[in-house]
């Protein structure tokens, strides 16, 4: 039997350029499906912003033009090999040679051009996928290409896609104008039914309308999308293709994410080994400039600063919160409102607050580690990671039931001591707030605590398992 060829179409991908979950899940699960036998490659933007270590590994194979309206564009291929699995740049200066990933006044074309270019690189590399996996709506033309342009020419003939939605929030909704300027398609798919969106298109819509498969990154989420409340105007599209429609949990990375051997941390530390993590909150007090203190919960917040990860509910409790006798560490950017909420809060409240306002890698994981709690109330989450990597480290989550999180923290029970988390259903602040004084009363039990602690660093957050649904995924795309 043949390999199954998988071509992985991410506009961000780790350790390249990383935004948002996204790259986490475009640098962990090709890896994960190269282990079970798949021929999978990755194509993302050679980016201004790629490290130069990367850069300097990179191997230039050919190039090819793109036409995108009147414009005949330059694309150079360029490949390396990252953890065993080929990743290949589209290289276009006029588009990627630009600081940051997203943003700019040209967005559609800018992707319009890599979603046509990882199409007719193709021949050039001399691969013929089964299945073109896009992601978010970045990708989301590669399906509709493909039936308008492409299907009638042999080699494209069989090659089916699937659809990721890592969050639907996100559309890439732009003039009507580009679908005939840019995209190059005829007004024939300027309907309700397809890709014609309040008189505007939707690439997002266009991954909907017209991939073989669509999948989203959580049972719950895949459901949640149904209806008006998380379907962000497309529930109707999703509901008409619910047939098509799947949810698989996302995975992290076991390996880089360890923490007995993460070298971004200040000690090192097992599940039968907790006094490294304890050191780390030592540390991450110390640095971070709290007072050190073992007996007070440190409670972890990394996010983006957006209403969708329930920081309106944070804002409305914060006082009442610091009232309480806990240590809150924040990082992250964001909107201007919830930024400043929390740099207010470490002003007010400089020996419970920590207020870090921009992104930084290691010190997201040594939050992981230093924490006690890790607090995601949101309004909405597909999946979710980072109470993935809060349970990897032994930080134990408070979460609101939505998306992903309900599908991967379940609500500690002290009658039958199951659960690796706290929880608590409605979108209210004042029941988060008891959710998190009942985390703390917990936390007063080191026996329940530490057998919590235990709990989450015990389980299988790997995508061993996600990854053998997205091999059934793959073959129920190619039989269809």
């Amino acid at each position: 039997m043949e390999k199954l060829k998988v071509l992985f179409a991410s506009s961000e991908v780790v350790p390249f350029a990383k935004t948002g979950g996204l790259a986490d899940v475009a640098g962990s699960l090709p890896k994960a499906l190269k282990n079970l036998d798949v021929d999978i490659r990755v194509v993302m933007p050679k980016y201004k912003d790629i490290p130069q270590q990367y850069v300097d590994q990179m191997e230039y194979i050919g190039y090819i033009y793109v036409d995108i309206g009147w414009r005949h564009q330059y694309c150079g291929l360029l490949k390396t090999e990252y953890d065993g699995v080929t990743i290949y740049f589209i290289d276009n200066e006029y588009y990627f040679n630009r600081n940051g990933l997203y943003g700019y006044h040209d967005e559609a074309e800018q992707f319009i051009f890599f979603s046509k270019a990882l199409i007719e690189m193709l021949p050039c590399i001399q691969f013929q996928p089964d299945i073109i996996h896009c992601n978010d709506w970045q990708t989301g033309v590669v399906s509709l290409l493909l039936n308008a342009r492409y299907k009638q020419q042999d080699f494209f003939r069989n090659i089916k896609t699937v659809f990721t939605i890592h969050n639907l929030k996100y559309q890439g909704v732009f003039p009507k104008e580009v679908l005939t300027d840019i995209l190059g398609i005829s007004w024939e798919h300027f309907t309700v039914d397809k890709i014609e969106f309040y008189d505007q298109i939707n690439c997002m819509k266009a991954g909907l309308a017209y991939s073989d498969i669509i999948n989203t990154v959580s049972k719950t989420y895949a459901e949640e999308i149904k209806h008006d409340f998380f379907g962000e105007n497309l529930q109707d599209m999703i509901r008409k293709r619910s047939e098509n429609l799947y949810g698989i949990v996302n995975g992290i990375d076991m390996e880089t994410n360890n923490p007995a051997s993460d070298q971004r941390l200040f000690a090192n530390y097992d599940v039968n080994h907790l006094e490294g993590k304890y050191e780390n909150k030592r540390e991450l007090q110390r640095v971070l400039g709290l007072p050190v203190r073992n007996d007070v919960p440190v409670i972890g917040i990394i996010s983006r600063l957006v209403a969708q990860k329930g920081l309106d509910l944070i804002s409305c409790v914060l006082h009442d919160m610091l009232h309480e006798d806990l240590q809150l560490v924040i990082l992250g950017t964001g909107e201007s409102i919830y930024e400043q909420l929390f740099i207010h809060a470490a002003s007010l409240y400089p020996a419970k607050v920590s207020a870090n306002i921009k992104y930084d890698g290691t010190l997201a994981q040594r939050i992981y580690a230093g924490s006690d709690m890790f607090l995601m109330p949101s309004l909405f989450e597909p999946c979710g990671l980072s109470q993935l990597f809060s349970l990897r480290y032994g930080a134990i989550p408070i979460v609101r039931e939505t998306g992903g999180l309900n599908d991967t923290v379940q609500s500690y029970n002290e009658l039958t001591n199951e659960g690796n988390g706290f929880s608590f259903t409605n979108y209210n602040a004042q029941d988060m707030l008891h959710t998190i004084k009942r985390a703390i009363h917990f936390y007063q039990d080191k026996e329940i605590w530490n057998a919590l602690i235990r709990r989450g660093m015990s389980a299988d957050y790997s995508w061993n398992k996600s990854a053998e649904e997205y091999v059934e995924l793959y073959h129920t795309a190619s039989s269809k």
